[in-house]
C-alpha cells in the first residue's frame, strides 16, 4: 500500500513538473510585423529573433513567435496586427515607422505594449512624447540619421560639388526630418538642391533618370523603405553617369549604391530584443522606457560601385576618415546572407 502511494505521489509530482515546464514553455507570445522586404529590415528581423532564441535559453522561458512582412501593403498591414491581437499576443514589434504608427493606433486603450525597430524619428511621427519618456505603451528603438555627417562626406570627397539631388518617397515619415536638414544644410552652403521623388520602383526609376538629366554631382538618399526597394534597379544608372549616391544605411551600399552611413543594424535587432525581453522579464514599463539610439558614425562604401565611379578607393576613406568612427567595404549582393554566403 505504502509502495503504491509512492508511486502515485511521484506520478502526481512528475505530472506537476511537466506542467510547470509546458507552462514556461509557452510564456510569451509575440507578434513582429515588418514593413517591407529589405537587406536592412531583414537583418533586423533575423537578428531580433536570433537574440530572443539566446534569451529564451537563457532564461529558462520560450517566446512564441509569430512573423508576418505585409510588403507595404496597409491593408495587409492591419490585418496581421489584428490577428496578432486575436491571437493575445503579450507584446507586438512593429519593424519601420509605418507599421509602428499603426500598432500604436490599433492597441490604444489595451494593455499590450508595443516595441518599434528602426523608426527614424519617433517623436516627430507622434509615438513617443520624447526618446528619454515616451509618455505611451510604446518604445523601441530608433535609426536616427545624422544628415550634417552624410553631406559633409560628399563635400570631402568632391569640395567643388555644386548640385546635390535629394532622392526619397514624400510618404515616408522616415525620410521627412532628413531631407529638411540635407536641404537646409546645403542651401546655407549655396549649393544647388534637385528634389526628385517616387512612391512605387516604376517611379524611382524615372525620378534617378531625370537626377541623371538634371546634371547632379551627387545624389542623396536617407534611410528611405521605398527607395531602398528599388536601389538594385537604379544603382547603375548613377555609376554609368559618374554619380556618386549617398544614402541612410549600409544596404543601400549592399545593393550598389556608392556609399551607406549610419546605425549598425543587425546591432540595432539585438537592442530590440534586449527591450523586448526587458518588458516582458523584467516588467519594465514602456512608458518610461527611454527609446534606444545609436552612433551614426559608420560609412559602409560599395568598393565595386567606387570604381564604376572612377574613384580611388583609398583617396576615399582618406577623406571619410575624419568623419566617420568607421569605414567599412561591401560589394553589391541582394541580400546580406548572399554577401556571406559568398
Amino acid at each position: 500500500m505504502k509502495k503504491k502511494m509512492m508511486v502515485c505521489a511521484m506520478a502526481a509530482m512528475a505530472a506537476t513538473a511537466m506542467m510547470t515546464a509546458t507552462v514556461m514553455a509557452d510564456d510569451f507570445k509575440i507578434g513582429i510585423c515588418n514593413y517591407v522586404d529589405d537587406a536592412s529590415l531583414n537583418q533586423i528581423v533575423d537578428n531580433l529573433q536570433t537574440r530572443l532564441e539566446e534569451i529564451g535559453k537563457e532564461k529558462g522561458v520560450n517566446f512564441d513567435i509569430s512573423y508576418e512582412n505585409c510588403n507595404a501593403d496597409a491593408n495587409v498591414m492591419e490585418q496581421i496586427i489584428s490577428d496578432f491581437q486575436a491571437d493575445g499576443v503579450d507584446l507586438m514589434v512593429g519593424v519601420a515607422t509605418p507599421v509602428a504608427m499603426r500598432m500604436q493606433s490599433m492597441t490604444e486603450g489595451t494593455d499590450t505594449p508595443v516595441v518599434f525597430s528602426a523608426v527614424t524619428d519617433p517623436v516627430g511621427a507622434g509615438l513617443v512624447e520624447s526618446l528619454e519618456e515616451p509618455g505611451a505603451n510604446i518604445t523601441g528603438t530608433s535609426d536616427y540619421l545624422d544628415t550634417a555627417s552624410v553631406m559633409n562626406l560628399i563635400l570631402a570627397v568632391n569640395p567643388d560639388v555644386k548640385k546635390v539631388g535629394l532622392l526619397y518617397d514624400v510618404g515616408q515619415d522616415s525620410s521627412a526630418a532628413a531631407i529638411e536638414e540635407a536641404k537646409a544644410f546645403l542651401e546655407e552652403k549655396d549649393i544647388e538642391v534637385v528634389e526628385r521623388t517616387g512612391t512605387t520602383t516604376d517611379e524611382v526609376q524615372l525620378a534617378a533618370d531625370a537626377l541623371v538629366a538634371d546634371g547632379v554631382d551627387a545624389v542623396f538618399t536617407p534611410t528611405d523603405n521605398t527607395i531602398m526597394t528599388a536601389e538594385l534597379s537604379i544603382y547603375e544608372k548613377f555609376m554609368e553617369a559618374g554619380i556618386p549616391q549617398y544614402t541612410g544605411a549600409d544596404s543601400f551600399a549592399l545593393n550598389g549604391a556608392f556609399m551607406g552611413y549610419g546605425v549598425d543594424y543587425a546591432n540595432l535587432g539585438q537592442e530590440t530584443a534586449d527591450m523586448v525581453s526587458q518588458i516582458l522579464l523584467d516588467d519594465a514599463d514602456p512608458a518610461a522606457t527611454p527609446v534606444k539610439t545609436f552612433d551614426n558614425g559608420t560609412a559602409t562604401i560599395n568598393t565595386e560601385t567606387c570604381e564604376g565611379l572612377g574613384l580611388d578607393l583609398e583617396q576615399v576613406k582618406a577623406a571619410f576618415e575624419p568623419h566617420c568612427t568607421q569605414i567599412k567595404e561591401i560589394t553589391t549582393a541582394e541580400s546580406f546572407d548572399e554577401l556571406n554566403a559568398d
